[in-house]
């Protein structure tokens, strides 16, 4: 099961531990494609702040950020999963995870990036601020410049089992599953089940329990529908709408009765 979520808006602090290193990064066939983010990152942030500042879509209390991403080569790296944080982080927990469910996350889940196009949890790296909606001096959107290296590796990473797509539509522009692999795809969606309407807050939490509880469980899919049976009998409630046609992905609406 490859299972691939968005990262934070919010990001811990940069650990004080040896700086980055893009060499042991999983998924080294990005890394082409991540020293060219970091190199205009950098060079951005170095120069005008005020311009950085708006190609990064920062408000001014965010000034902070600019002067961040201009030490991402100084600054400690430590692992992605205590880098990210947030409502879909703070529900996953990976720190209180037993170690059974910690190998299965750093095995499992993959964190996309505008920076890095992707990560795994132990993966370390340095806080940052890119979304992957930024649009680069140089290379332009981010989301296009990450197509064509994730069209490479991320099928290979993706094995022979279920794909359990969590990520928020910003970042699905960076790789979409296609043909078989898309067969085994399932999108998931968290509606709260009144309104049938996706509310910002309780959809994170809700993923972020999901991923939390297949962890714990020890349940790896192999595909959607296995995926089905697996969330009910966890004791969510999930309406599906399987592919028109061969080639497609699945999508799952998972209803949430409260808002917490």
């Amino acid at each position: 099961m490859l299972v691939l979520l968005p990262p934070s808006e919010g990001k811990a602090s940069s650990g004080r531990g040896a700086p980055l290193k893009l060499e042991p990064l999983s998924l080294p066939g990005l890394n082409d494609a991540r020293a060219a983010v970091l190199d205009e990152l950098v060079e951005l942030c170095v120069g005008d702040e005020d311009k950085a500042r708006e190609v990064l879509g920062l408000s001014e209390g965010l000034r902070g950020e600019v002067a961040k991403n201009a030490e991402l080569r100084t600054a400690g790296a430590r692992p992605a999963g205590e880098i990210y944080t947030g409502v879909l982080y703070d529900a996953l927990d990976l720190a209180s995870l037993d170690a059974a469910a910690k190998k299965r996350a750093a095995r499992s889940l993959l964190v996309f990036s505008g920076l890095w196009g992707a990560v795994r949890v132990n993966d370390r790296i340095p806080s940052y601020r890119c979304s992957m909606g930024v649009k680069l001096p140089g290379l332009g959107a981010l989301g296009t410049h990450w197509r064509a290296p994730m069209a490479e590796v991320l099928p290979e990473a993706a094995g022979d089992g279920l794909v359990l797509d969590l990520r928020s539509s910003a970042y699905t522009a960076a790789w979409k599953p296609k043909g078989e692999v898309a067969g085994r795809t399932a999108s998931v969606r968290v509606l709260h089940a009144p309104t049938r309407k996706v509310v910002s807050h309780f959809n994170k939490a809700t993923k972020g329990r999901i991923v939390r509880s297949l962890l714990t469980a020890g349940i790896a899919p192999k595909g959607p529908a296995e995926l089905v049976e697996a969330l009910r009998d966890l004791g969510y409630e999930v309406e599906v709408e399987a592919p028109a046609k061969a080639g497609k992905a699945w999508t799952l609406d998972v209803l949430v009765a409260e808002i917490h």
